[in-house]
């Protein structure tokens, strides 16, 4: 049995929520970001008719489109929409993925045998747009790749459907920056050699693309070919991320002990991008060597960077810090996480702040998280004790 998988998209998220809380909104070519030396979060369809697009420094934008309203971000009103729209599809799908702040799969696989699968996806897809009053497409076909292509190929508010044996006269005549996982360095490098569509690169050796890309290069041909055989993961709700280190030795020593923190800030963060979540809650927990255990919590605005977490983190540590006794434990936990990518967060940042991340991120996924790491942090080592803990409440 062919499997079918639904991918669901909220159309220009960010924008639809603050339309949905102020109609004046509507029709204006709209800029949700901050600063002038900021980028663009997200931005209306009537703003991206002047050349306006996500991750475009925000000063840029203006210069395509200087009638736009540009808007700070609140996280917190996206957070909850998001939650609402959840819940709709929840009630009905027999198993859903959430993939991002504003993007789920389901898997309904067999639906055919009592209903239309894209009849009932059509419906679903309705639900939530009368119920949250939010915008979302649709796709639907055999796996996880083509569904999101798909989709993206639909918008805005498009529903398509790409039966099995029609996936690889729709994917071949497109463009290989729609396969996910083909960023513009991999597309700046297959262009050198003229494959620039999904035809091409599909017919080509996967040796070849391997040699070439390295690990992923099978993974981008096998996309190529419509081939994902990915699950569904069924979605739970992760309440908070923590990290806790136990001296050898108990210490008192200052300097080493916000080395170490800034160590595991740094590891926590990028965990939370790694795994597309923002946290909006940080504690600070020590143990002195009597065992005495106090903890300080701070609430801040939703974000996944080291710069501020540590920041946060450092204040913290002052304030709970108040005993000049040897420290045997120290902790931290990231709580109050949301769905989201660092990028959405980029509301006070730089286009510079989001490179840097980028690129340090991508070294740590390739090389592993001791790969770089800042000066400051660098004598942090995760022993047995100071694993990750993963905690779902």
């Amino acid at each position: 049995m062919a499997r079918a998988i639904v991918h669901m998209d909220l159309d220009t998220f960010f924008v639809s929520c603050e339309r949905l809380t102020n109609s004046e909104l509507r029709g204006i070519p709209l800029i949700i970001g901050g600063g002038d030396r900021g980028v663009v979060a997200s931005c209306s369809y009537e703003a991206r008719v002047f050349g306006v697009r996500s991750a475009m420094p925000i000063h840029m934008a203006m210069k395509l489109c200087p009638q736009a309203k540009i808007m700070k971000g609140d996280m917190e009103l996206y957070s909850k929409l998001s939650h609402d729209v959840t819940h709709v599809l929840q009630e009905k799908a027999p198993v859903l993925e959430k993939a991002s702040i504003d993007e789920f799969y389901l898997d309904i696989t067999g639906m055919d045998k009592f209903h239309g699968s894209y009849k009932w996806t059509n419906e679903l897809a309705q639900s939530v747009i009368k119920e949250t009053g939010l915008p979302i497409s649709f796709s639907l076909s055999i796996n996880k790749t083509v569904s999101k292509i798909a989709t993206g190929e639909g918008k805005p508010v498009g529903n398509l459907q790409v039966p099995e044996n029609e996936v690889q006269a729709f994917l071949n005549p497109l463009s290989i920056q729609k396969i996910p996982m083909v960023g513009a360095v991999t597309f700046q490098l297959l262009s050198r050699i003229g494959v620039r569509k999904i035809q091409t690169l599909s017919e080509m050796p996967p040796e070849v693309l391997q040699q070439m890309i390295g690990k992923n290069g099978l993974d981008i041909w096998k996309k190529a070919n419509g081939i994902d055989h990915k699950p569904v993961e069924p979605y739970t709700e992760r309440k908070s991320i923590s990290t806790e280190h136990t001296f050898s030795q108990d210490t008192i020593d200052i300097a080493k002990l916000k080395r170490v923190l800034i160590g595991m800030v740094e590891k926590l963060a990028f965990q939370l991008r790694s795994e597309q979540w923002l946290t909006s809650t940080i504690t600070v927990k020590i143990r002195y060597a009597n065992f005495d255990t106090e903890t300080k919590q701070c609430k801040i605005a939703y974000t996944s960077a080291d710069h501020i977490l540590t920041k946060n983190v450092m204040e913290l540590f002052e304030k709970v810090y108040q005993r000049r006794m040897r420290l045997r434990l120290i902790g931290i936990r990231f709580s109050g996480l949301v769905r989201g990518t660092y990028q959405i967060d980029l509301f006070e940042d730089t286009e510079e702040m989001l490179s840097l991340y980028a690129a340090m991120d991508r070294m740590k996924s390739r090389y592993g998280f001791d790969a770089v790491m800042r000066c400051a942090g660098a004598h942090f080592k995760p022993n047995n004790k100071d694993e990750i803990l993963k905690r779902i409440k």
